[in-house]
Parts: C-alpha cells; sequence; structure tokens
C-alpha cells in the first residue's frame, strides 16, 4: 500500500495536489436552450492527505514529495479523463455535474483524503448578467 516517508530532514504534515481552471463546452441545464446550443464551464479539482492517509492507499502524496515516483502520486491526466467524461454527460445541475466528478474520482481513487470540486458555469442564463458566474464547490473528507 502506501509508502513511509524516510527523510528525517523533514517533517511534512499533509500534501495537496490541484488541476485548476480545465475548460469544457457541454451541455448542462435545465433549459432547452442550454440542452442544444450548451455553454462554457470550468473547472477545478484538488485532494488534499495528512499523514493519517499515508497507508490507507496507492496514493501517497506525502511520501510523492520526496521519492520523485509517479505511483505515489495522484496520477492528474487519469483524473481529468474522469472530469472530462462526466462533463460530457448531461445534467441539469452544476451541483449534479460536481456530485458525478467527486463520485467517479473517489470510486478510481479511494482514500484520497479530502477531495474539493467546483464547477463555475460561466455566463449563466440570468437577465443582465453578461460576465461572471455561477459557482458550486463540493468538500468530501473520507
Amino acid at each position: 500500500m502506501g509508502k513511509t516517508i524516510h527523510d528525517p530532514d523533514r517533517s511534512f504534515t499533509s500534501g495537496r495536489i490541484s488541476l485548476k481552471g480545465m475548460k469544457f463546452h457541454a451541455f448542462h441545464g435545465c433549459f432547452d436552450f442550454e440542452r442544444e446550443c450548451g455553454g462554457d464551464y470550468e473547472v477545478d479539482f484538488s485532494a488534499m492527505q495528512d499523514s493519517s492517509y499515508v497507508q490507507k492507499g496507492p496514493v501517497n502524496l506525502l511520501a510523492a514529495s520526496c521519492t520523485d515516483d509517479l505511483q505515489d502520486t495522484l496520477d492528474y491526466s487519469r483524473v481529468y479523463a474522469i472530469v472530462a467524461r462526466v462533463m460530457a454527460s448531461p445534467s441539469n445541475l452544476i451541483e449534479k455535474v460536481a456530485g458525478d466528478i467527486m463520485s467517479a474520482v473517489l470510486d478510481e481513487f479511494p482514500y484520497l483524503g479530502e477531495v474539493e470540486v467546483t464547477v463555475r458555469k460561466m455566463r449563466p442564463p440570468i437577465d443582465g448578467m453578461d460576465s461572471g458566474y455561477a459557482e458550486y464547490v463540493l468538500v468530501s473528507v473520507l
């Protein structure tokens, strides 16, 4: 399972890895025109582990900071593929999109620790709102 950290010069207490600003054109929303034309979305993902997670699963963010071994860390190309797959499947609500991303990532990578998914719907269909976004943040602590 996870590796312990063997670096007497360092005392790390937590590690976080993030993917920020993933951009997608997707077809989420409750209105017909949103499903037909789609809209722009942005997704952020992060996983944080403290020392209590190092022996629970194969991902060990603290060990990776010392070992320089891809096998210890979270393969963020796989996380991106999961996010892209979920974004390609229409939902009514960004809350549901965030929940589906969270569930799919945790199915593939259990014991990540604290996981946060943020979904932003750029220029939501609100009268008078020409820019900006609606945002939903979902946090899970295993």
